[in-house]
């Protein structure tokens, strides 16, 4: 089973996410049922943030004095029954703006599996790693929407 601890760090995230954990435990119990995350034991952290606080975080940790929607931080912790893998960090105005074309859960679910994605290994750095990546992220987000 994959499970998420939701960190609210803007508060303007509970305008759409009232009980962001019971929102991410659902979809989390979705994925555990398909083929390629049946025996995932992950768990990870997703923080809610602003603008201001992932810029921050993006010059801390990545050198770029600038805004961005997603940030993940891979990391592995075993236990006996699960894998901690890491912390995701997603930007609020980003997703608002975005949601103006789509949903908000939508994009919200795009970018925390885009995260989840980056924490167990994947990547975008090379075009067939972006493909594969892709590919990956919208079969996830058919089980959802």
């Amino acid at each position: 089973m994959i499970k998420a601890n939701v960190i609210s760090g803007h508060s303007n995230w509970k305008r759409f996410l009232i009980k962001p954990n019971d929102y991410l435990k659902k979809r989390l119990n979705k994925l555990s049922k398909a083929p390629s995350f049946k025996r995932k034991n992950h768990e990870f952290s997703i923080l809610l943030s602003s603008n201001k606080e992932m810029k921050k975080m993006n010059l801390q940790f990545r050198k770029k004095n600038k805004t961005t929607d997603v940030l993940s931080f891979p990391t592995k912790i075993k236990n006996k029954k699960k894998i901690y893998v890491g912390d995701i960090a997603i930007s609020f105005e980003i997703i608002k703006e975005r949601s103006k074309k789509t949903n908000f859960f939508m994009e919200f679910d795009k970018l925390w599996i885009h995260g989840y994605l980056h924490l167990i290994g994947y990547d975008h750095r090379k075009y067939k790693d972006f493909k594969k990546m892709f590919k990956k992220e919208k079969l996830i987000l058919k089980y959802f929407h």
